[in-house]
């Protein structure tokens, strides 16, 4: 079943949007040779279209499988543990750990660490003994300000010019991208996101509820798991990319289903993408080159998220 004429327009205009934006980002300001801002600005706009891709992807699927959609990836605390687990490495191996190994493998160690501790907290938390979502939002709290404390525990104990590289790190920057992992992100997005489309009619299935899923033939745990895999790994690119960002997932997510007005992933994933792109790349072209401010827009990002976490919440409460 396609999208009713409301929905096929908003994302047609949303597609629009999302295409003036890069469009912008390329062209405005432009005032040196065109080898040097296509380099520059090129880098810079691929990541974050991977960011995009990545936190709308993982809320979407992360809010299909726990039936809820308040919970995200990042406040249930999964992008500050990808943090804590890089700034363990550090510790335990210090800077030989950095020069020895090439960054990519870095990376791929500590996602593989990464993952396999998420999906133990996963199938601790969404158990039947605990569904309240006051509770998890009460524990992807905790959880997630333990992990930022143990993380910056841990960079105290570096040297201090390590201290100093690491310690931005903890928050999200889309002036500082770690541009030499862009390859293997690349890869890995383009990876998990043909999985997750192959994946989508159980998706579909999945968000009727688990009961329903397994009278319906869909092998629950086993896609489940596969599914939490890949929201661990689109986290962690993230995260590794641009730093930890608590409400853009939520704020995109959201934004997709009131875009397509639909239930289908073959919808509102794309949506989501979309959605994600206006917000990262049009709110830099806004603020970076039309105002010429110094405002974050991560800053910017996270208070509109905030703000509907917070009536998204209220209306729970009402409801």
């Amino acid at each position: 079943m396609g999208l009713n004429r409301r929905g096929q327009l908003l994302l047609s205009l949303t597609v629009l949007l999302a295409l003036l934006s890069m469009l912008g980002f390329m062209t405005l300001n432009v005032h040196s040779d065109w080898s040097f801002i296509l380099q520059y600005r090129g880098s810079r706009l691929l990541a974050m279209l991977l960011v995009a891709m990545t936190m709308g992807l993982s809320t979407v699927v992360f809010q299909t499988i726990t039936h809820n959609r308040i919970l995200t990836p990042s406040l249930m605390g999964f992008d500050v543990l990808y943090v804590l687990v890089s700034s363990l490495a550090l510790v335990l191996w210090g800077s030989e750990y950095a020069a020895s190994w090439p960054l990519e493998l870095h990376f791929i160690v500590e996602v593989a660490v990464m993952v396999a501790i998420a999906v133990l907290l996963f199938r601790w938390l969404f158990t039947d003994s605990v569904c309240g979502l006051h509770v998890l939002i009460l524990l992807g709290m905790v959880g997630g300000l333990l992990f930022r404390e143990l993380a910056e525990l841990a960079l105290r104990l570096l040297d201090p010019s390590e201290f100093s590289i690491q310690q931005g790190s903890g928050t999200a920057n889309f002036n500082r991208i770690n541009l030499q992992l862009l390859s293997v992100s690349l890869v890995g997005v383009v990876v998990c996101g043909v999985l997750l489309f192959r994946l989508r009619r159980h998706l579909d299935v999945l968000s009727l509820g688990r009961d329903v899923a397994i009278n319906l033939g869909v092998p629950y745990t086993k896609i489940v798991t596969q599914l939490m895999l890949l929201i661990c790994v689109l986290v962690s690119i993230s995260t590794a990319l641009v730093g930890p960002m608590l409400f853009f997932g939520l704020l995109v997510a959201n934004l997709a289903y009131w875009l397509t007005g639909s239930h289908q992933h073959r919808w509102t994933l794309p949506a989501s993408v979309l959605a994600g792109i206006v917000c990262l790349v049009g709110g830099q072209v806004v603020f970076e080159h039309l105002l010429q401010s110094g405002l974050p827009l991560a800053m910017v990002i996270e208070l509109c998220g905030g703000v509907l976490f917070i009536a998204l919440l209220l209306r729970g409460v009402k409801q």
